[in-house]
């Protein structure tokens, strides 16, 4: 079955031939590795459900240093929410950290969907709520916790994401630099 049949299914109940109808709302696409979804000024116009294949989300500050707002991989969805819903320039890069198979949909064909499809609208409120709980615990993280914990807690709650992405954008996605990522790790390993 298609890998978005099996996704919504985890958090609403669609049936084949409602699925049919929900996929043909969406676009295929294939990027390459260092390919943009979005390029900072750009506005977002898709979001993108990820088949196959993992992205980065990212920011460059006034003293031009890279900041990873996100990690995303299979069955994961990529995107700047504010530039899509608000239609304003996104302050983003999306980038594929290697090659990537994508299903976009665009703002218009998401309020479609959200008008005529009842599972479309559980996906959208059940996704709501989990990327609230995780911004508030990642915001809490960043300015309450060592970077110990910071780690401990991302092995936790993304384990697959260790094997994924380079140690370098863990470390930036946790707001710490690469040596004491690698110190923090040395330590946990050697309990």
């Amino acid at each position: 079955m298609h890998p978005l049949f099996n996704y919504i299914n985890e958090y609403a109940i669609i049936s084949e031939e409602d699925f049919k109808v929900f996929l043909s709302h969406f676009t295929q696409k294939k990027i390459t590795k260092k390919q943009y979804l979005l390029k900072e000024g750009e506005i977002c116009k898709h979001m993108a459900f990820i088949i196959k294949g993992s992205m980065r989300k990212y920011y460059i500050d006034e003293k031009g240093i890279e900041h990873i707002v996100n990690l995303y991989m299979e069955n994961w969805w990529a995107g700047d929410r504010e530039s899509f819903v608000r239609s304003t320039p996104s302050v983003y890069n999306i980038e594929a950290c290697g090659n990537c198979e994508l299903l976009l949909i665009s703002r218009e064909n998401t309020l479609k969907l959200r008008d005529q499809c009842r599972p479309f609208n559980e996906l959208l409120l059940k996704l709501d709520e989990q990327n609230t709980i995780a911004t508030q615990k990642r915001i809490t993280s960043t300015i309450s916790y060592t970077a110990e914990k910071r780690y401990a807690d991302f092995v936790e709650c993304y384990p697959h994401f260790i094997q994924r992405f380079p140690q370098h954008l863990i470390a930036s996605y946790l707001g710490i630099t690469k040596d004491t990522l690698s110190r923090v790790r040395k330590k946990m390993l050697g309990k």
